[in-house]
């Protein structure tokens, strides 16, 4: 089974993947981008380096999860795959960018995935005041610094791919206690066990 968390950054995914390694330790723990060798090197572009065109980012974007899907997600169908993001996050983050439309980025990102898809989607949402609040402790990587107002609308627009990819999902709001999410985690994935 092939699981992913979505949400946006400071949403608390990070955390849980670390909570889920430890019930489960023969999952295959992944992310994206950055899955992979290459994959890693795409991520240091997409952010640390100068800012790309927003077609040049969806590109690198669609080059990474090609990569994961052929070194990673092919291999292992046969286990529990869980992974930090996924195209659900590909298509909001390039609503937000490029100007293509829902249907042309769901299009490109089919191709870049081969046709495979997760079987199930978690996303962790945050308030506009949780996210405020979350940003103001940390320093901040290049997407984080275009700032709170992008960040809600990437938020939007993950909830609109993720209600139109069909996806098994369950929304948890991301203020709740760690152990809360945690919880209500598990019980969505064993759900399909």
């Amino acid at each position: 089974m092939y699981v992913v968390l979505e949400g946006i950054d400071r949403a608390g995914k990070s955390t849980q993947i670390e909570l889920l390694k430890k019930v489960y330790p023969k999952a295959v723990f992944t992310k994206e981008p950055g899955g992979t060798a290459l994959g890693a090197k795409i991520r240091s572009i997409l952010l640390h380096a100068q800012k790309p065109s927003p077609l040049a980012e969806l590109f690198l974007f669609l080059a990474d999860r090609n990569q994961h899907i052929n070194e990673v997600i092919k291999p292992n169908l046969h286990r529990l795959i869980i992974s930090d993001r996924s195209f659900i996050s590909g298509i909001a983050y390039a609503m937000s960018e490029c100007g293509l439309d829902l249907k042309e980025l769901f299009e490109l990102n089919r191709l870049a995935m081969e046709g495979i898809y997760p079987d199930k989607a978690i996303f962790l949402e945050l308030s506009p005041s949780e996210l405020e609040r979350r940003f103001s402790s940390q320093k901040l990587d290049s997407i984080e610094q275009r700032g709170i107002e992008y960040l809600l609308q990437v938020q939007k627009n993950l909830k609109t791919a993720l209600f139109k990819s069909g996806i098994e999902y369950i929304i948890i709001d991301a203020k709740k206690s760690k152990e809360e999410i945690f919880e209500e985690i598990v019980a969505f994935i064993k759900g399909a066990q």
